[in-house]
């Protein structure tokens, strides 16, 4: 997943028509980021809620967090990725 601020509004409108049109809200929502090892607190801080679960890079330097909330609709997807982008550092998948 691209970082928001790499797609313009129509961009962001089509993903969200698209999950709109394959997804019955409220549904859980798998994100999955990969973070440097030092900002990993950052991107916690933003989804205190969110159960996640992490898995360390090989050397150690990064970690990826993978997230399944029950999210109530497209709108609320794209604001996690927006607020994720936020963290410096962070992948979107």
């Amino acid at each position: 997943m691209p970082t928001p601020s790499t797609h313009d509004a129509a961009w962001w409108d089509n993903f969200k028509r698209l999950l709109d049109e394959q997804t019955a809200w409220p549904a859980p929502y798998m994100f999955k980021f990969i973070v440097p090892l030092d900002r990993v607190a950052d991107l916690e801080a933003l989804f205190p809620d969110f159960e996640t679960s992490y898995r360390a890079s090989s050397r150690g330097n990064y970690v990826s967090l993978t997230m399944q909330p029950v999210m109530p609709s497209s709108e609320a997807v794209a604001d996690v990725y927006a607020r994720a982008g936020t963290v410096g550092g962070v992948i979107m998948l």
